[in-house]
């Protein structure tokens, strides 16, 4: 009887037992995560930051074994988002080349010429969409790496930074698209007034590389910051050497620029200037900040 009523009890109180359990244990997860949290931006930094580690590998290449062995599952995570962010763009192929063919007047305008061609082409579409949306996540897998050798304030630092990583790929894409080819297409294909029929390979591979390098070239500031925040970089050397700097963006700007003109390079090497010197003030405010804390 006992334990008869003992059951019955047990299934009448079971819409009120069960989601009291479920409630407690989500509670405990978030209080483990929660933790977890704290001690990952509150915790010192290792016995030896990443510049000491890098300054040691530096002299002793023996010593990344162990550092490449940790980097390893970052570096395997980062390249399965990756290839999941490549399939999904395939989703939107179309879209993407009917987008990038834009500034030449449509993908009708391409004329392929050998079988694989389109295939070559879509593969470097998608890839370079992956890379831009799987970008984000590529980023916290080498902070997640970086982060126990850095200071507690640089990792709260190094995760806000995320978004700004992005924001500033997108903008030198943007800035590429918007702004450099409708001045280089019609130079390049109009050269000495001979018309051109361009490929789709040539094309497509011509217009990714320079929304891919510019995209990077933009992220110069950030890095210049990461650089002074490790102690790698100082404000006043980087300002006394300014031209030599500018000189070396001008032949990056005449690598990257497509067209052989000056004005296609001063349209590159204009926006490399400017982020060069934002970038020697985020190095002032690195420096000061590393001051503080002392």
């Amino acid at each position: 009887m006992t334990t008869a009523l003992r059951r019955l009890i047990w299934w009448l109180s079971a819409p009120v037992r069960l989601p009291w359990r479920a409630w407690h244990a989500a509670a405990r997860a978030l209080y483990r995560t929660r933790k977890r949290v704290v001690h990952f931006f509150t915790a010192p930094a290792e016995e030896h930051d990443l510049g000491t580690i890098i300054e040691t590998a530096a002299q002793n290449p023996r010593t990344l074994a162990e550092h490449i062995e940790a980097f390893r599952p970052h570096l395997f995570r980062a390249l399965l988002v990756y290839l999941l962010a490549v399939a999904v763009a395939f989703a939107f192929l179309p879209q993407l080349l009917a987008f990038l063919t834009q500034p030449i007047g449509g993908l009708d305008r391409l004329q392929a010429i050998e079988v694989t061609e389109p295939l070559g082409v879509t593969m470097r579409v998608a890839m370079l969409a992956g890379f831009v949306v799987a970008l984000p996540y590529i980023y916290l897998e080498l902070y997640l790496f970086a982060a126990p050798g850095l200071h507690p304030r640089t990792r709260v630092w190094g995760l806000l930074a995320m978004p700004v990583v992005l924001a500033f790929f997108v903008m030198g894409m943007a800035f590429a698209y918007f702004v450099m080819l409708p001045v280089a297409l019609p130079f390049l294909l109009n050269f000495m007034g001979i018309p051109t029929a361009p490929r789709p390979a040539s094309y497509i591979r011509f217009v990714t590389g320079m929304l891919f390098w510019v995209g990077l070239a933009f992220e110069t500031p950030l890095i210049l910051y990461m650089l002074a925040r490790l102690g790698w970089v100082r404000y006043r050397p980087l300002r006394d050497n300014a031209r030599g700097v500018i000189v070396a963006l001008a032949i990056l700007a005449a690598v990257i620029t497509p067209t052989p003109d000056p004005v296609n390079m001063l349209l590159v090497l204009a926006p490399l200037v400017a982020l060069f010197y934002l970038g020697l003030l985020l190095v002032r405010l690195a420096e000061r900040g590393r001051a503080s804390h002392a």
